[in-house]
C-alpha cells in the first residue's frame, strides 16, 4: 500500500508532456497513465474507436471499487500542435521545469490536472484503503481537441450499454482564469459552425452590368449576421456571439467579377437558443439579402447548465479550503467534453490556470500542481465523507 501514495503529480505531468500526443495521436500517453493507475489499484481498460474517414483513437477507462457511488474524473491526453518550435523557449515535449514552472504542450490543457487527480486518488486510497464505500474512475480520451467523434461520447455509450453508471464527474479542464481557484464551469454555451457560399455571375470588372458579384452579396450577408448583437445574454450565460473565421474567394485576377464567394463562421450561443433555432436565426437574416446561396451547418454541442448542487458545492468548498478563493460559477469560454457527460450525471469543470493553454510556452506552476492535488483530495474526502 505504501507505493500507492508515491505518485508525484509534477513528475507525472512532466512524463505525460513528454509524449507528443498531438490529436488524435496517442504516442504512449494512455498506456503510461494506465501503468501509474494500476500501481494504486485501478483496473484499466483501453477502448479503441474509429469511424470511416477518421483515425483510430485510444481511450482509457480506469476504475477502483465496484460498489457505492462512482465518482469519475474526465480529461484528455491529446494536445494541439506546438506550432513554430523556434518561438518556444524550450522543447515543447521535454517537460522542462524552470524557475518553479513546468513548461510544455499540455502542461495546462490538461495533463497536469490528470496527474493531480491520479496523485490525489493515490493519497486517498492510501489513507482509506480500497474498501472506502465507493468507487473512483477516470475517463481519459485522446480525442477532445479536434473531432471529438471517437472519444468521450463513445466511451460513455459503451459504459451505459453494459450498465455501468457514473454518479458524478469532475472534468479537469483549465478553468481557472488568473489564479488557481478563481473559476469553475457549471455549463457551456453551444457551438454552431456555418459554411456560407454566395453565388453570382462571373464577368469583367469593367462591365458590372453584365455580371452579378458574389463577393458583394457575401459582404451584405455577413453584415446582416454581425451588424447587431444576437441577444443580451441570460441569467447564467453571457451574450451569444458570432465570429467570422475566414472569407475565401480564390480569384487570381483583378479584372474578374467572382461568381462565388465563401465564408466560415462560428456562433457560441447561450441557453436562449438551440442549434435548430440558431440555424433558423441565421437563415432568416440571409434570406433578407436574397439571391442564391448555400449554407451548411454543423452543431458540435448544445448549450447546457448543471444547476449548482452537491458536486459544485463540495468542489467550491475544497477550493476555498486550499486557496482561500470562492470560485465564480461560470458558463463562458469554449466547449468541452462536459457537454457529453452532463447527459449522464452531474458534472463540474475545474482545473489549472488556462491563460497559456494552446499558446507558445504553455505552462503550469509547480505550486499550482501541488495545490490542485490538495483540492482534488479534499473534494474526495468531502464527497465520500471523512473517516
Amino acid at each position: 500500500m505504501a507505493a500507492a501514495a508515491t505518485i508525484d503529480p509534477a513528475a507525472l505531468t512532466a512524463e505525460l508532456v513528454r509524449f507528443p500526443s498531438v490529436t488524435p495521436k496517442d504516442e504512449g500517453a494512455i498506456a503510461h497513465l494506465a501503468r501509474a493507475l494500476e500501481h494504486i489499484g485501478f483496473t484499466c481498460e483501453v477502448l479503441e474507436f474509429a469511424e470511416p474517414g477518421t483515425e483510430k483513437v485510444l481511450n482509457l477507462y480506469a476504475r477502483l471499487g465496484r460498489s457505492g457511488r462512482n465518482l469519475c474524473f474526465a480529461g484528455h491526453t491529446d494536445v494541439v500542435p506546438a506550432g513554430n518550435l523556434a518561438n518556444w523557449s524550450v522543447d515543447p515535449f521535454a517537460g522542462t521545469v524552470k524557475d518553479g514552472v513546468l513548461i510544455g504542450r499540455g502542461a495546462a490543457d490538461m495533463k497536469s490536472a490528470i496527474a493531480c487527480f491520479a496523485a490525489a486518488a493515490a493519497c486517498f486510497v492510501a489513507a482509506r484503503g480500497h474498501d472506502f464505500g465507493g468507487s473512483l474512475s477516470l475517463l481519459i480520451t485522446g480525442d477532445e481537441e479536434a473531432a471529438a467523434i471517437n472519444g468521450t461520447r463513445k466511451v460513455l455509450e459503451a459504459l451505459a450499454k453494459r450498465g455501468e453508471k457514473l454518479d458524478a464527474c469532475i472534468v479537469g479542464e483549465p478553468t481557472s482564469r488568473k489564479a488557481l481557484g478563481d473559476m469553475m464551469k457549471i455549463g457551456r454555451r453551444g457551438s454552431l459552425n456555418g459554411t456560407l457560399t454566395a453565388f453570382g455571375v462571373q464577368g469583367h470588372t469593367a462591365y458590372p452590368q453584365f455580371a452579378d458579384n458574389a463577393a458583394h452579396r457575401l459582404v451584405r450577408m455577413l453584415d446582416a449576421l454581425t451588424r447587431e448583437p444576437i441577444d443580451d445574454g441570460s441569467a447564467r450565460f453571457e451574450p451569444s456571439n458570432l465570429q467570422i473565421a475566414t472569407i475565401d474567394i480564390g480569384n487570381p485576377a483583378t479584372n474578374i467579377i467572382p461568381d462565388r464567394a465563401k465564408a466560415v463562421f462560428n456562433v457560441r450561443f447561450n441557453d436562449r437558443w438551440s442549434g435548430k433555432t440558431m440555424e433558423s436565426w441565421v437563415r432568416e437574416r440571409l434570406d433578407r439579402i436574397g439571391g442564391k446561396y448555400e449554407l451548411t451547418i454543423q452543431v458540435s454541442g448544445e448549450s447546457f447548465l448543471v444547476p449548482p448542487g452537491e458536486v459544485s458545492d463540495k468542489l467550491s468548498q475544497a477550493i476555498e479550503g486550499v486557496t482561500g478563493r470562492r470560485p465564480e460559477l461560470s458558463t463562458g469560454g469554449g466547449t468541452s467534453d462536459a457537454r457529453f457527460i452532463q447527459r449522464y450525471c452531474p458534472v463540474a469543470e475545474f482545473g489549472p490556470v488556462g491563460e497559456t493553454a494552446h499558446k507558445v510556452n504553455e505552462c503550469t506552476s509547480i505550486n499550482d500542481i501541488e495545490a490542485l492535488t490538495k483540492i482534488y483530495l479534499s473534494f474526495l474526502e468531502l464527497y465520500f465523507g471523512k473517516q
